[in-house]
C-alpha cells in the first residue's frame, strides 16, 4: 500500500435483495465509483449480493484480503434483513457488541419515538473503529469500519453524507487521462491500441464501439498516474491513426 506508483484498489459490495430484484434501482455503487476515481482509487470489483449472512460474510472476507478498501452499501438498521453488520463480524471471527455512546445518543435522539429495537443500530462487531468525521462533515452517527471494510448505508443521500465523513482517508495520486475519438472501427485500428499498450504498460488503455454516435466509431481512452506518460502515449496513438482521428481532449 506505500507503492506510489500503484494506485490504491478497492472493492463496492451493494448488500440487499431489493436491488436484485429490480425494487430499488441501484445508485450508490455508481456514487462511490465516481468519488473513488477522483480521489485516484481504482475500484476493481463491484458486487451485488442478497441479504444471506453468509454470502456476505465470504464476499466481504475476500475483498478484504485483496483490495486496499472495501466499501459495503446497504444492511444496515433495525429491521430483520439487517444482516451487514453480523455478517462482517462473522467474517472476521469476532462477535457483535453494543457501543454504549451510541446506544446513549440513539435514547437521546430519539426521544418519544424511541424503540428497543432501534439499539440494532448501535451494534458492531468487535474492535471496529467509529469514524464521526471532521469539520463540516462531522456527524454525531458515526461510519463503522473494520479493518478496511467500511459500512454505509443503503438510502443513496444518508451513504452520500456518511462518505463524505470519510472521504479524505482515501486520497491518492489523481489519475490522468486522454480521450482519442477515432473515424475507423476497433480491427482496422486494434494494430496501434497492441502496440501503444506493449510500449506504455504503465497506461490503461481501453477502446468502446459507439455504434450511434455520428461523427466516430470508437473511443479510445488513457488513463495513468504519470502525466506525461500518458501524453507521450496518446500522442504515439494519435499520429500512428493520423486521419481516422477525430478529436483529441
Amino acid at each position: 500500500m506505500g507503492d506510489s506508483t500503484r494506485a490504491p484498489t478497492a472493492a463496492i459490495i451493494v448488500i440487499g435483495d431489493e436491488v436484485l430484484s429490480g425494487k430499488v434501482e441501484e445508485q450508490n455503487a455508481r456514487f462511490l465509483v465516481r468519488e473513488l476515481r477522483k480521489l485516484g482509487v481504482a475500484v476493481r470489483r463491484i458486487e451485488i449480493v442478497p441479504d444471506v449472512p453468509e454470502e456476505i460474510a465470504a464476499c466481504v472476507r475476500a475483498a478484504s484480503a485483496t483490495y486496499d478498501h472495501v466499501f459495503t452499501a446497504g444492511g444496515i438498521g433495525p429491521t430483520h434483513d439487517d444482516v451487514t453488520i453480523a455478517s462482517i463480524a462473522a467474517a472476521f471471527s469476532v462477535p457483535v457488541v453494543r457501543d454504549a455512546n451510541v446506544a446513549a445518543t440513539i435514547r437521546t435522539y430519539s426521544g418519544d419515538r424511541f424503540f428497543e429495537r432501534d439499539l440494532r443500530m448501535a451494534d458492531i462487531p468487535e474492535g471496529a473503529n467509529l469514524i464521526y468525521g471532521d469539520g463540516v462533515a462531522h456527524s454525531r452517527w458515526p461510519v463503522v469500519a473494520f479493518r478496511n471494510v467500511y459500512v454505509l448505508p443503503g438510502v443513496p443521500s444518508i451513504l452520500q453524507r456518511k462518505f463524505a465523513m470519510i472521504r479524505d482517508r482515501f486520497a491518492a495520486p489523481p489519475f490522468f487521462s486522454r480521450a482519442i475519438y477515432s473515424r475507423e472501427g476497433e480491427g482496422a485500428i486494434a494494430h496501434v491500441l497492441d502496440q501503444a499498450a506493449a510500449d506504455f504498460p504503465s497506461v490503461a488503455i481501453g477502446s468502446y464501439p459507439h455504434v450511434d454516435a455520428t461523427d466516430h466509431k470508437v473511443l479510445i481512452t488513457l488513463d495513468g498516474r504519470d502525466d506525461a506518460t500518458v501524453a507521450h502515449a496518446c500522442a504515439q496513438i494519435t499520429a500512428a491513426l493520423g486521419p481516422a482521428v477525430v478529436r483529441v481532449e
